[in-house]
């Protein structure tokens, strides 16, 4: 099946989007009659520049205002559209795509759209093209593709067929059944578009909010194992219309675009048992296991403070690398990486980014399958000379250009700290940290939903609903990202304002990454009392919190006062607690959380203000952690 996107849906000029259209290896193009027309150059330049680039091009797009227009308007119409041959041809296009009308003098009438649709596709045969003819959802007359595909029918000309628009249909709700009845070879487009369920009306919420499939809450999928019955074999093209995606990069976006592509046919695959041809098989997504170590770029003196703080927190250097200048610090199920090498990934990273968590290591059931899925999802894979002694871990580009590395226990791989390290037969004060509760990455707001489409492809993730959080600068938009069983948690979160503690981060660290590591605990109070007598510096809570806790539970006195006494915050989800605190910020680079759940599933969302609050003070104090 080929694939497919419209020019619209990336930033940049024409020869700049056709370039990462065929950079992001899709077969075809859609170019929109924009493109065209601010094109500085003819119609022939650009057929070439797509033969050149081993682009087809699907169809020009779109023709508005066609079906229904009232005598002489008709006639108007009609000779725009021969215009519109006049260019296809020397396009190289067959297809023009024709959107139900939404002019105001236009008349209704299926038969009169039959009518108008019949004379342009005997227009168009005697050129040799072809016409498609698609119902927008806000359409003055027809607005659902039953009636689009009845006006098609009744047309009953060769040269005449259907567009079916997945947001067009699933936006306003229509029932999908009747596409199973709609023959494959009436059908000579599909344009594909997941977007964000919103209450808004269909066309500010189609020009502004559309995005690729995965990425929003349409059942995209469940349209696919309809369109399946038909026995379409054209093109899959997405048409995509999102301020985002106009403000980012069409390279990236164009790769984001047939990511989501690929991933929509596995999972239809998979719901269906039938693959369709030439559509590569993937490996199945990954079941996540958890983190199996959080590895951090440091150069000689921040490595010494941030190891000390690592040693407030309870781990204890358990091992050093047997070649490189890297010590493993491990407490619980945890495992913390110290890389200060001289070269190297690591080196190169601190030189842009500072000390920070350079790369992640996520444990799967299967290493090699999960970076075989990802290199076939077109994500970047990462490789570097491996020494004497040293594994060599399957590894993509990740969040601002760090890694993550794949590892499963059942190879080498799951030996990894015996293989690599030397004991050191250190011990170190624990303070009960068990595991890493969840990682949170910050990332510029247009790149959201790129991370967004590459964890939920790769790996075995649900999206969990977007929430706003309120920060005193600005709303931040966060976004998880779960196992099922909760052993591996993401969130996401990015902003529109340049004064939050989101954006601050990108700041210092000159790119996206990960800002926050909650470390789980079984006991939160135990917890917090040793990393006390440790030195280590917490987050203060103002008085104020703990006065509208008191207001609004019925938590008993002394818990509320130990609470208080340790800027411990406090959640309740029916019979399910959460107990959160937090360092300070390191260097305005990253902090950790220690988290307790009893029960609880969520991520603490309504105390998020009040953290960001005091993190928002302590940062125009400008205080940095300490231990």
């Amino acid at each position: 099946m080929k694939t497919s996107i419209a020019t619209v849906s990336l930033s940049g000029t024409l020869g700049e989007k056709l370039e990462a259209i065929a950079a992001a290896k899709f077969d075809a193009v859609e170019i929109f009659e924009n493109d065209l027309i601010t094109f500085n150059g003819a119609p022939a330049d650009v057929r070439r520049a797509c033969a050149v680039l081993g682009l087809d091009i699907v169809t020009l797009q779109p023709f508005r205002d066609f079906e229904g227009m009232p005598p002489g308007r008709r006639e108007r119409a009609m000779d725009r559209a021969e215009r519109k041959f006049d260019v296809m041809q020397e396009l190289g296009t067959d297809l023009l795509m024709i959107c139900s009308n939404v002019a105001a003098e236009s008349l209704g009438g299926i038969d009169r759209a039959a009518a108008d649709l019949r004379e342009l596709g005997e227009r168009a045969a005697k050129r040799g093209l072809r016409i498609a003819f698609e119902a927008l959802a806000w359409g003055r007359h027809i607005n659902d593709y039953r009636d689009a595909w009845e006006a098609v029918r009744r047309a009953d000309h060769p040269a005449v067929g259907l567009v079916l628009d997945s947001f067009h249909i699933l936006a306003r709700g229509t029932d999908l059944g009747a596409i199973r009845a709609i023959p494959g070879d009436r059908i000579f487009l599909v344009q594909l578009a997941d977007a964000p369920l919103l209450q808004m009306d269909y066309l500010s919420w189609s020009r502004h909010f559309r995005n690729f499939p995965g990425q929003g809450e349409l059942p995209v999928l469940d349209f696919m194992e309809a369109l399946g019955t038909t026995d379409y074999d054209g093109a899959l093209s997405l048409e995509i219309f999102n301020d985002q995606f106009r403000a980012g990069s069409a390279r990236s976006l164009a790769v984001d675009g047939h990511r989501s592509l690929r991933f929509l046919l596995d999972q239809l695959a998979e719901r269906t048992g039938k693959r369709q041809p030439g559509v590569p098989a993937l490996p199945p997504r990954s079941q996540a296991k958890g983190v199996s170590f959080i590895e951090f770029s440091a150069d000689d003196d921040d490595a010494s403070r941030l190891e000390e703080l690592l040693a407030g927190l309870g781990f204890r250097r358990a091992g050093r690398h047997r070649s490189k200048a890297v010590t493993r610090w491990s407490q619980g199920d945890i495992n913390l990486v110290v890389n200060r090498e001289k070269e190297g990934f690591a080196h190169s990273f601190n030189i842009v980014h500072g000390s920070a968590v350079c790369a992640l290591g996520l444990a799967v059931d299967d290493a090699v399958a999960t970076f075989q899925r990802a290199t076939l999802l077109l994500d970047p894979p990462f490789r570097q000379a491996v020494g004497p002694g040293e594994l060599d871990i399957p590894a993509v580009r990740g969040v601002g250009g760090s890694l993550v590395y794949f590892l499963d226990s059942t190879s080498a791989l799951g030996r990894v700290w015996d293989i690599e390290f030397d004991d050191t037969g250190e011990t170190g004060n624990d303070a009960g940290l068990t595991g890493v509760d969840h990682i949170s990455q910050s990332m510029q707001y247009e790149e959201m939903l790129t991370w967004l489409l590459f964890y939920t492809s790769l790996l075995d993730l649900r999206k969990i609903p977007p929430q706003e959080v309120a920060d005193p600068g600005g709303l931040v938009l966060s976004q998880v990202v779960e196992s099922p069983d909760g052993g591996l948690r993401i969130v996401l979160n990015a902003s529109q304002s340049q004064r939050t503690q989101s954006s601050r981060f990108l700041n210092e660290l000159f790119g996206s990454g990960v800002q926050h590591i909650a470390l789980a605990t079984d006991d939160l109070v135990a917890t917090v009392a040793r990393l006390e007598q440790n030195g280590v510096r917490l987050l203060v809570i103002p008085e104020n919190y703990y006065d509208d806790l008191e207001a609004k539970t019925d938590l008993p006195a002394d818990q509320l006062a130990m609470l208080k006494a340790h800027n411990i915050l406090y959640d309740r989800e029916g019979n399910a607690e959460y107990l959160q605190v937090y360092t300070e910020t390191y260097d305005q680079r990253f902090f950790f959380e220690i988290v307790q759940r009893r029960g609880y599933r969520g991520y603490g969302a309504a105390n998020a203000p009040v953290r960001l609050a005091a993190q928002a003070r302590l940062s125009a104090d400008g205080t940095t952690l300490g231990v």
